[in-house]
């Protein structure tokens, strides 16, 4: 994630956190195969041209495993003490919009001219490249407006939904790319979800507020669970989130044998 702060629900915000892009160069340097990305680029943080510097290096140093991924930020407490333009919630997705329209062009090479409301550039480019196209992912739940922006820009949806929300999501986001014309199966799909690999936790234990973006049990158990609400949802694939297991060795692989086979790698 691309914070300052720790988040409210993780913990206090003077815990550590790390800025995402310095640690994700450090990380390029230390893996060969990891895609590498943040779930997601808060778009306030940083201008579009910047950002697009910022996200071809990041895909030179780790030869090509770089991924944009961006949303229109939430965090106030984060921009207020830090001195980040917040604004209302139409003024982020305004932004969020236009910072795609130079973002997308600049990552493919192009060089925009562009005259907003929020931001202007003059023949905007970012040098060198890796690649011809870094993907774009957009992060969020919104059927309006995330959608409608996914529809418009992205490679990639990563969906922030409960799994029971997740046939109205897609249908939501069908409707959106028939209004870009867009042809749904070209926006790859997935669904952040938390995975708490425990037999002998009930899922009753699990706290109201989280109830629907959690799945307990065994590897088996899991794979059952993710195979029926999320992927006969039509939802592609996972992006998954371990974080209540801490730093426990052997967990991620244990996720990944049990979900290796529902997601064909």
């Amino acid at each position: 994630m691309d914070h300052f702060y720790q988040l409210p629900m993780l913990g206090t915000p003077d815990q550590p956190m790390l800025e995402a892009y310095t640690a994700l160069g450090a990380l390029a340097t230390a893996t060969e195969r990891l895609q590498l990305g943040a779930l997601v680029t808060g778009n306030t943080y940083r201008s579009p041209t910047l950002l697009a510097k910022i996200i071809t290096t990041l895909d030179v140093v780790s030869a090509g495993r770089a991924i944009l991924g961006i949303g229109a930020g939430w965090f106030e407490l984060e921009h207020r003490q830090l001195g980040f333009e917040f604004g209302t919630f139409s003024d982020r997705f305004n932004r969020l919009e236009e910072a795609l329209q130079i973002l997308e062009p600049m990552v493919k090479g192009e060089r925009p001219t562009f005259f907003g409301d929020w931001y202007t550039t003059e023949s905007a480019m970012a040098e060198p490249r890796y690649r011809d196209r870094i993907p774009i992912l957009i992060g969020g739940g919104g059927e309006k407006k995330t959608f409608a922006i996914a529809a418009r820009f992205a490679d990639h949806l990563n969906i922030v939904a409960a799994v029971d929300e997740l046939p109205r999501k897609m249908r939501a986001l069908a409707a959106r790319c028939d209004e870009a014309g867009r042809d749904r199966s070209t926006l790859q799909t997935s669904l952040l979800l938390t995975v708490m690999i425990d037999e002998t936790l009930s899922p009753d234990a699990i706290p109201a507020e989280m109830s629907g973006r959690v799945v307990v049990g065994s590897p088996a158990q899991i794979a059952d669970q993710i195979q029926a609400k999320v992927l006969d949802a039509g939802v592609d694939g996972l992006i998954i989130n371990l974080a209540p297991h801490g730093y426990l060795p052997g967990v991620i692989t244990t996720a990944a044998e049990a979900l290796r086979p529902l997601l064909g790698v």
